[in-house]
């Protein structure tokens, strides 16, 4: 088809809307009506003479041919829109934007980030502490750091394991003297128990203590990690905490370890579109990152 003929406005209402598996989510991207994303997509696919969804009772499906013309057209968009970006908002200094999870951004990444500066004082960081995954399209970050099981949970990126995550249970020193002396592992039950998510996590410490049939009880449930370790602080009841982002806490004085037992629980991972394709900036923070990881680990272990 001559370039002149090619249905631009219908083609990225297609993208959205196959990309994202939802005409709603598509009309709110592209901020035009459900209505006008169906009647584009239908004239696209009359003059394709071919269905690109396969339209059920509340969602719809790419076809293969839709699948086919999904691949090209977001590969090429998100192209156009690197180029665009790059000719518009070349900034004089250099700078990165990384999407990080809340409890490394507050417990290690924002403490150290004054030796990146100092190492750098010419390329500026922008950190947004957030949860949510990413695609690393225009506008979005240039690198994420995500937990994970492995370095396989995020597809079509590329992922370097950054540091592995050690899970404790922590209490405030107030609540313990308040409360009954923890001697044995069981002994935590006797406190109000915090949750990340769900109980998996205390059932697989418990089972490191030797109780794999405890029944554990329910209690607080939150989101992050750094807000079960903040409801500890407060003295809210007993968390598991990374014994990374608790360190500076307990040495302190601040949080209690009642016991030396961590469990293995994933990982921390650098992730990005492709590594080899980052701004300067980006891999000079990628670069840091990795290496001031690796100075910390070896300092903490002296």
């Amino acid at each position: 088809m001559k370039r002149g003929r090619l249905p631009l406005t219908a083609l990225r209402s297609f993208e959205a809307a196959g990309r994202l598996s939802s005409f709603t989510a598509a009309s709110e991207e592209l901020f035009v009506s459900q209505a006008a994303i169906s009647r584009q997509i239908r004239q696209l696919e009359t003059m394709l003479g071919k269905p690109l969804f396969d339209r059920h009772h509340r969602s719809v499906t790419l076809t293969d041919t839709g699948q086919s013309l999904l691949a090209v057209l977001t590969s090429s968009f998100d192209m156009i829109g690197g180029v665009i970006d790059g000719i518009v908002a070349t900034p004089a200094r250099g700078r990165v934007k990384v999407s990080c999870e809340p409890a490394f951004a507050s417990s290690w990444l924002g403490p150290n980030l004054p030796d990146f500066h100092r190492r750098h004082p010419d390329v500026d960081v922008l950190i947004e502490s957030d949860m949510r995954l990413i695609a690393f399209r225009a506008n979005e970050a240039d690198l994420a750091i995500r937990y994970g099981k492995s370095d396989e949970t995020w597809p079509r990126t590329q992922a370097h394991r950054l540091t592995g995550v050690e899970m404790t249970p922590v209490l405030s020193p107030d609540l313990l003297r308040a409360g009954p002396p923890i001697q044995t592992p069981e002994d935590i039950l006797k406190y109000p128990l915090l949750h990340e998510d769900d109980r998996a996590l205390w059932r697989a410490w418990f089972s490191a203590a030797g109780l794999p049939s405890l029944d554990v009880p329910p209690g607080p449930y939150f989101t992050d990690s750094a807000l079960v370790q903040q409801s500890a602080l407060r003295g809210s009841g007993v968390g598991l905490a990374d014994t990374r982002h608790a360190a500076d806490d307990i040495a302190a004085g601040r949080l209690v370890r009642p016991f030396d037992l961590a469990i293995a629980y994933g990982a921390y991972h650098l992730v990005a579109r492709n590594f080899s394709r980052l701004s300067p900036a980006a891999a000079l923070f990628a670069a840091w990152l990795e290496g001031r990881i690796g100075w910390t680990e070896t300092i903490s272990a002296v």
